[in-house]
């Protein structure tokens, strides 16, 4: 999945920023914390995990992620989680028909409801 980088954020190199979309995108699939070496190989970048671990201070230390516990990965924050849904996730837009099958969907229950609200 294609990114680009945040422009409005100067604390946030490219680098940085692409280790945290990867880490919270991991950390939603799995639900686990992400070390350095999951996010080493899962980067696509040629970093060591120690330098991947000092990125990962530094975006603690920004508020973005925070470690459950002095051993384990790093989670996203509420934070992080507002930084990769407003500027890192690209959701490309839902074409016409997407968008008329999910109005229908959206509208059946509520006609169920109006239906069964005539009846009582």
């Amino acid at each position: 999945m294609p990114w680009e980088p945040v422009g409005n954020h100067p604390n946030l190199n490219e680098r940085t920023q692409h280790l945290l979309k990867v880490l919270v995108e991991r950390y939603i699939r799995d639900g686990q914390p992400v070390g350095s070496r999951t996010l080493a190989r899962d980067a696509g970048l040629d970093l060591s995990p120690a330098t991947i671990r000092n990125v990962m201070a530094d975006l603690e230390d920004l508020g973005y992620l925070q470690s459950p516990h002095t051993s384990a990965g790093r989670v996203p924050t509420a934070r992080g989680y507002r930084l990769f849904i407003d500027a890192l996730l690209n959701v490309p837009p839902l074409d016409h028909r997407e968008v008329e099958i999910l109005r229908r969907r959206i509208d059946q229950p509520v006609q169920n409801s109006a239906e069964l609200a005539r009846t009582v």
